[in-house]
């Protein structure tokens, strides 16, 4: 009789380490599309390592993959890197203020776990193990935030704790068959502890090796490995810090995937038990843990803390929502374009306000113009609640200030700003706004310049009865489209004044 068929093959036997990386290897070469990846890794670890200056760029390489370059962005702006006080919105700056090596670690952890999951994505046992992955680094981030780490030990922690877990991640999207013989050895949840006799090695070991092979830094590589919670001794060196970060953290990702009230003790019972080794107090752990559920709640999409089903539906809604709104911006647009030759700024800016306000569903929409006479920005109409006795109030100088409104006008560039109750961002905003407009969430300013000089602008804003903000390049090409159109009816308004004022 034969042991196995093609439909049922037999179940792998016990492998010597060697064998089982030799075979990982193969399997990472053939299904991985790893020859990318391993130029990718190359190029930034040359950049880390001030080799080829010449023929590298650490920016060129991020923005070579549009994916990366919005991770890399999102981690840079994150509270992680507070300190540094300013919007971070391009990889150039991100390279220039947090340094080549930063943004390389990022990268490194980033790419590594996108090429892991594009490698099986057909594979839920996968898709679980690298959510998990991305779920440490966020409990990671939070809890080094609250330890007030520097940003470089910060940016390490976070890219460790995702990768704390490889060795399950490379067996999951690689060796599955390997996996399910784990899973009959040592039940569900038990993968770890049967590694050795079914792998020849353990999960940590495969992780390691798996970094090693990549040649990933050796301070990652040194991190990556399991501590057991203790005080810390008389040698603590940064590398035992790292690990008993990502120990903590990758533990913690496992107890809260389910969000239910055993993985919540779970999480009690390990806050307190690394507090020492971590030197931070456990309930400080607690709250940057929960900080970290509320991020992971929604930017992941499978795991049960989630909600995914809710999740769906709510997408789904928002869809339909935006590609309503987008319809509204176009034939608004449209309609102001038909009208431009004959139109007053007046109806331009009326037009365009009640274009916006329902195209992106503003809680409310104001319009401002700009007083020379009197050296102010006065709101002169408005949509939605509560504008109406708003009018009166809003109003400020024209003199540059350092706020997002004056840099907007400055620029003339629209700017969006998706979290306005960021404490960091407080600044950034004026008083006028903090008096009359601080419940808003998101915002949006269109400025409006004649001839390089501000003339008014259109601002709209969201309250926090909404899902969160996303601008679309569609959404941001009408807003310009419809700015443009605004402004040709005040250029040629100002053509007319100047002619009728030359003497005859």
């Amino acid at each position: 009789m034969i042991a196995g068929s093609l439909l049922h093959p037999a179940p792998p036997g016990p492998a010597s380490a060697d064998a089982t990386l030799n075979q990982l290897w193969e399997r990472v070469r053939r299904r991985g599309d790893m020859p990318g990846f391993a130029k990718a890794i190359s190029a930034i670890l040359g950049a880390m390592r001030g080799e080829d200056e010449h023929q590298f760029s650490m920016t060129q390489t991020v923005l070579s993959d549009p994916v990366l370059t919005q991770k890399v962005l999102r981690l840079a702006n994150s509270g992680m890197y507070s300190a540094f006080g300013q919007r971070i919105n391009t990889v150039t700056k991100a390279v220039l203020v947090l340094g080549t090596e930063a943004i390389g670690h990022l990268a490194l952890g980033l790419k590594l776990i996108e090429e892991l999951t594009r490698a099986s994505a057909d594979s839920a046992v996968a898709h679980v193990e690298m959510e998990k992955a991305v779920l440490a680094g966020m409990v990671a981030q939070q809890v080094t935030s609250s330890a007030s780490a520097s940003p470089r030990d910060a940016e390490e922690a976070v890219v460790c704790s995702m990768l704390h877990t490889l060795g399950r991640m490379m067996i999951t999207f690689y060796m599955p068959e390997r996996w399910s013989a784990l899973q009959a050895l040592g039940g569900a949840g038990g993968e770890d502890a049967a590694a050795p006799p079914v792998l020849g090695l353990s999960m940590e070991a495969i992780g390691r090796a798996a970094a090693e092979h990549w040649g990933l830094p050796k301070n990652l590589i040194a991190g990556m490995r399991r501590v057991e919670p203790a005080p810390r001794g008389e040698v603590f060196t940064h590398e035992d810090w790292l690990a008993a970060v990502s120990t903590m953290s990758s533990q913690c990702a496992s107890s809260l995937w389910n969000d239910d009230e055993a993985g919540a003790a779970q999480v009690r019972e390990l806050a307190g038990s690394f507090s020492s080794m971590l030197g931070v107090a456990p309930d400080h752990i607690l709250t940057a843990i929960d900080k970290a559920k509320e991020t992971a709640a929604t930017d992941l999409t499978i795991a049960p803390l989630a909600k995914p089903a809710e999740k769906r539906a709510a997408d789904m809604a928002t869809r339909r929502m935006r590609a309503e709104g987008n319809k509204v911006l176009l034939s608004g647009v449209s309609d102001m374009r038909d009208v431009v030759a004959t139109a007053n700024p007046g109806q331009m800016m009326s037009m365009a306000l009640e274009t916006v306000f329902q195209g992106l569903t503003f809680s409310r929409a104001l319009a401002f113009l700009r007083n020379r006479r009197e050296n102010k920005y006065i709101a002169k109409i408005g949509l939605g609640d509560g504008t109406r006795e708003l009018i009166g109030a809003l109003s400020f100088d024209d003199t540059y200030s350092a706020n997002v409104f004056h840099a907007s006008l400055g620029s003339d560039r629209v700017i969006f700003v998706e979290n306005a109750q960021d404490a960091k961002f407080a600044a950034k905003l004026p008083q006028w706004w903090k008096d009359c407009l601080s419940d808003a969430r998101s915002f949006v300013i269109l400025p409006l310049s004649s001839n390089g000089q501000p003339v008014g602008f259109i601002y709209g804003d969201w309250d926090d009865s909404f899902p969160p903000i996303h601008l679309s390049q569609t959404e941001f090409a009408l807003l310009n489209d419809l700015r443009s159109l605004i402004v040709k009816t005040v250029v040629r308004r100002q053509q007319v004044e100047l002619a009728a004022a030359k003497p005859r």
